[in-house]
């Protein structure tokens, strides 16, 4: 049964057809390569290029509370049947469970193939340390009681001023509820909530705008700060990784999109705008808005891309899982640290739950890893400091997979819940 898609803010966003020259995917390219450019040829320019990149992020950071809370409340409060709000959050959290597992899983199997790691006899006194000792600090503070007691926002200002995402989701739920439940008031606050987002949605369109220079000023700073040096002496480490993760798209999610009935690489060019900006930026979280709006655009109901789409952010992490797997066995290997097959599984165990404290954004992942080698006890927790000069380079491959297992997740639950317009999803994916 193909599922009416509500008039909501998400139509107002028009569909223009433009030169080639003026799509923002093409500029977003361009950028991207000029600023890689820049960044090798006069590193320290690049560099001081950092914020063009960070105030454009900063801007699409201060719309992504409200719409993000908009959103939930409308599709929540416009439910006939509450049970199925539930009935949406607990398939998401399966599927993201059984999703990360096998990413886990996959970078386990992959890791110990290859062994990229394998004959570096990297001695951890030798490391410098100093530039990974704040990661160190921070991730002795990080628990999974810690995690779970911060989805309660201290106040409701809190998480809106803070921005994280699962208190405002949390609390928009609640929102939600309490606003179907007050009759006709509550309906009234659901019409002001959806002409919120409108405006919101307006102002993202206009930050939008900017997002060549953005990109261009964040490619220009890695390449510029980083350099491509630290790429070379690791790069059987990272091509190991990037094949895994285009092994997990194209393989794992291929093959739950082809159960689906469609092809994931058909999902890939009609998101290919918001990949680039996360190629762009390292990060998946500039691009939630957009992403929302194109997901309910190819027919897949505004109630689940309002409780998949933010939850996954947090949950969903199968890029980060892969990386946090790999990272881990592949210090292992180089510092000369035997790791039974228990021991291994144990280090899997840990990071089904560390791994939901990572968010989506440039650094997190990073934080993890220290928590986790901290917690398992066997791998030197000083030797991340062997892959932090490539850390920022691979932040690219986590994004995008953790981006396109989102959207692949919020399709297959919008299927089992007969929630998906067919007919609009043929439609958006032929045009990609």
């Amino acid at each position: 049964m193909d599922a009416a898609v509500a008039t909501t803010a998400f139509d107002e966003i028009p569909v223009q057809r433009e030169a080639w020259y003026r799509r923002l995917w093409v500029q977003v390219l361009i950028a991207i390569a000029l600023g890689g450019a820049l960044g090798a040829l006069f590193p320290p320019v690049g560099e001081s290029l950092k914020p063009l990149g960070d105030a454009l992020i900063k801007a699409i950071r201060m719309t992504i509370a409200p719409i993000v809370f908009c959103t939930v409340v409308h599709g929540i409060a416009s439910m006939s049947d509450m049970r199925r709000a539930g009935r949406i959050g607990w398939k998401a959290i399966v599927y993201f469970e059984v999703g990360t597992t096998l990413a886990l899983v996959l970078g386990l199997v992959i890791i110990n193939l290859v062994r990229p790691g394998a004959g570096m006899h990297v001695d951890v006194s030798t490391l410098d340390a100093k530039a990974v000792q704040g990661f160190i600090t921070r991730s002795q503070h990080e628990t999974v009681t810690g995690f779970l007691l911060d989805i309660i926002p201290n106040t409701v200002v809190g998480a809106f001023a803070n921005g994280e995402m699962l208190q405002i989701l949390f609390f928009a739920i609640l929102f939600a509820i309490a606003t179907q439940r007050v009759g006709e008031p509550g309906r009234r606050m659901v019409q002001m909530v959806d002409d919120l987002a409108k405006i919101f949605f307006q102002l993202l369109g206009t930050i939008m705008r900017f997002a060549p220079i953005g990109a261009f000023g964040a490619m220009a700073f890695t390449i510029g700060k980083y350099g491509l040096g630290a790429v070379v002496s690791l790069s059987q480490f990272m091509l190991c990784f990037y094949a895994t993760c285009l092994l997990f798209i194209f393989g794992v999610l291929g093959a739950v999109c082809r159960l689906m009935g469609f092809s994931v690489w058909r999902l890939i060019r009609y998101l290919k705008e918001e990949l680039l900006l996360v190629f762009g930026f390292s990060a998946s979280e500039p691009v939630l808005p957009r992403f929302m709006v194109k997901m309910q655009k190819a027919g897949c109901a505004e109630p689940i891309v309002g409780l998949v789409i933010p939850t996954g952010y947090s949950f969903n992490l199968d890029g980060t899982c892969i990386y946090l797997t790999m990272a881990a066995l592949f210090l292992a290997q180089a510092t000369d640290t035997d790791l039974s097959l228990t021991q291994q599984v144990g280090i899997i165990g840990v990071l089904l739950l560390t791994s939901k404290g990572a968010a989506a954004v440039t650094g997190s992942g990073f934080i993890v890893l220290a928590a986790t080698l901290g917690t398992v006890g066997h791998i030197p927790v000083a030797s991340i400091a062997l892959i932090f000069g490539i850390d920022r380079f691979m932040s690219e491959a986590r994004a995008l997979t953790n981006f396109i297992g989102t959207a692949v997740a919020t399709v297959a639950v919008s299927k089992w819940e007969d929630e998906l317009d067919e007919r609009a999803f043929e439609r958006a994916l032929g045009k990609a």
